[in-house]
């Protein structure tokens, strides 16, 4: 299923984690509500991970361009989080040029 049309069924919806720095945020802000955990502040909010994560729970990781997101899929897959992880192909970027013409591209 595409992220645009999982997002407009009622349920259930997924976790979305934007693990970019808060001045890309500014930018170009993906439009529902995210989890932002940029990965440069690893050391602040790794605390919060099993907090946050509920397993079995759908999740989908967005960055720029799909490969820092990418790695932190990976990695939360790796820790055993027991969720469904999955990465935005291509990104912020790519959902501006191919979903969303209005968020802005960088």
């Amino acid at each position: 299923m595409d992220l645009q049309a999982w997002l407009v069924q009622k349920s259930p919806k997924p976790l979305l984690i934007d693990v970019r720095e808060a001045q890309e945020i500014d930018i170009a802000p993906f439009p529902a509500e995210v989890i932002h955990w940029p990965l440069s502040q690893f050391s602040g909010w790794i605390n919060e991970v099993p907090e946050r994560l509920v397993p079995s729970q759908s999740v989908v990781v967005i960055c720029h361009s799909g490969i820092r997101s990418w790695n932190f899929a990976v990695w939360l897959i790796e820790q055993g989080c027991g969720c469904e992880v999955w990465n935005l192909e291509g990104g912020i970027d790519a959902w501006s040029v191919n979903v969303d013409s209005t968020v802005p591209r960088y």
